[in-house]
Formats: C-alpha cells, sequence, structure tokens
C-alpha cells in the first residue's frame, strides 16, 4: 500500500513539473522581451534638463511673445501656451538672463543687501482697460503740482510739492500730497522717450515704474530711481526688450 501511494505522488511531482517548466521558460522570455522594449524606449536626455528650450513662446491677452525661460521670475509661469501674467527679469545693463538667487550662510548675510543690477518686467493681459499713455494724457495731469519750477536736479528728495525740469533732458513734475499718488513724481523725457511714476526714497530706495501696451498685453517695467542718473540707457533698454520679446522674429 505504501509503495503505491509513493509511486502515485512520484507520477503526480513528474506531471507538475512538466506543466511548470513550459510556464517558467515563457515568463523568462517574456520578461527578457518587455526589458529589451523599455530599454529601446526609455528617454535619452540628461536628467538635469539640458534640452530643456531656451525660449517659450507665450501668449498673454491673444498677443505672442517669445520669452527666455530662464528669465521667468516664477516656477509655475515656464511653460508655454496662454497665460493671464508673467514675471520677468533682465541684468542690467547688458539685459541678459540673471544667475538663479545664491545660498546666503551666516557669513555672508551681512552682505546680502546688495544695489538692484537687475530690471523687471511684468506682462499682463489688460482685458481692454485704460491704456497707459491714455493714462498719462488724461489722468495723471489732474493729480500732478501746477507751479513748475526749473531745478538740475532729479534727486528724489527734491521738495516734495513742486514739479521740476532738468537740464538733462527730463522732466519732473511732483504729485500732490492726498492724491491717489501722493509721494510720487512723474518723470518725463521726449528723446528717447521715457515716461515714468517714481516713488520717492525713504526706508526702502525709490522704484520707478513705466508702462506701455502691446496688443492684448500692458507691459510694466520697474527700475531703480537712482538709474535715472542714465536714465536714456534705461528707456532704451526698455525698447531692446520689448523688441527682443515681441518684434523680434
Amino acid at each position: 500500500m505504501t509503495m503505491f501511494s509513493t509511486a502515485r505522488f512520484g507520477a503526480r511531482d513528474r506531471h507538475v513539473r512538466g506543466h511548470i517548466i513550459p510556464i517558467v521558460l515563457a515568463s523568462a522570455i517574456a520578461a527578457g522581451a518587455v526589458a529589451l522594449v523599455a530599454y529601446l524606449l526609455w528617454p535619452t536626455w540628461s536628467a538635469d534638463g539640458a534640452s530643456a528650450p531656451e525660449r517659450l513662446p507665450v501668449s498673454i491677452g491673444g498677443t505672442l511673445f517669445n520669452v527666455p525661460a530662464a528669465a521667468i521670475r516664477v516656477k509655475i509661469q515656464r511653460h508655454s501656451g496662454p497665460q493671464e501674467r508673467i514675471d520677468l527679469n533682465f541684468s542690467f545693463p547688458s539685459l541678459a538672463v540673471p544667475e538663479g538667487p545664491k545660498h546666503l550662510s551666516a557669513d555672508s548675510a551681512d552682505d546680502a543687501i546688495q544695489p538692484i543690477d537687475r530690471i523687471f518686467l511684468s506682462i499682463a493681459a489688460h482685458h481692454d482697460e485704460q491704456a497707459p499713455e491714455l493714462r498719462v494724457r488724461t489722468i495723471y495731469p489732474r493729480y500732478l503740482d501746477q507751479t513748475p519750477i526749473p531745478n538740475t536736479s532729479t534727486s528724489s528728495t527734491s521738495t516734495p510739492s513742486i514739479s521740476t525740469s532738468s537740464q538733462d533732458g527730463l522732466t519732473v513734475r511732483a504729485f500732490r500730497q492726498g492724491t491717489p499718488y501722493g509721494g510720487e513724481d512723474l518723470i518725463s523725457a521726449a528723446a528717447p522717450s521715457l515716461t515714468a511714476r517714481c516713488s520717492r526714497d525713504a526706508a526702502t530706495p525709490g522704484m520707478c515704474l513705466s508702462e506701455r501696451r502691446i496688443g492684448g498685453a500692458d507691459l510694466t517695467f520697474r527700475f531703480p530711481r537712482s538709474w535715472l542718473a542714465r536714465w536714456r540707457d534705461v528707456a532704451e533698454a526698455m525698447d531692446r526688450l520689448a523688441l527682443q520679446l515681441h518684434g523680434a522674429k
């Protein structure tokens, strides 16, 4: 009886092994085929993203801009296609894409405050709001001081209740206190063309804001008021950026 049972189970084991071996071989062949296909289809770009595009086509307000990807300040905005707004920055006066932020240590913390060497640019859809040049002609004059006094300085420490005119080609006019633009000055020049609204130096350095419209988007440039000492370079830099981002092909 024992011999019969042993023979029966031995035959069953041989039968099971006879089915398992083909299954194992088939599985090994299938795994090899999958590995080969995965190898052939695996992406070949490097992990550092070196092949990422240097410039991105971005549509804002239906107007196309060709934007340097590395100049975009907000990471979530670094993609092509329609966007409501993008925020950029460029080194001045080269207009090159600035280097990334540096990590500060305790030893270098005292050196963290450095003069601003960048011009900032925001491009946003205007949705048919009043054009910047129209605002300069119709809105700002209502709030300007009406008694200009000649002056040879464009310093932000000039008497705040008067308008001043510079011999360097700039006209500086103060907004009246108590108006929406109190504490600021309207600065303009004819050649090259420049119009900017500038705050005065206080606890923080004064900043200037200059706007222009291209198609369905408004371009807002921001730069330190101290740059007015070389305002012609600033005006030409803004013209060059507008051309590079929209006009250049």
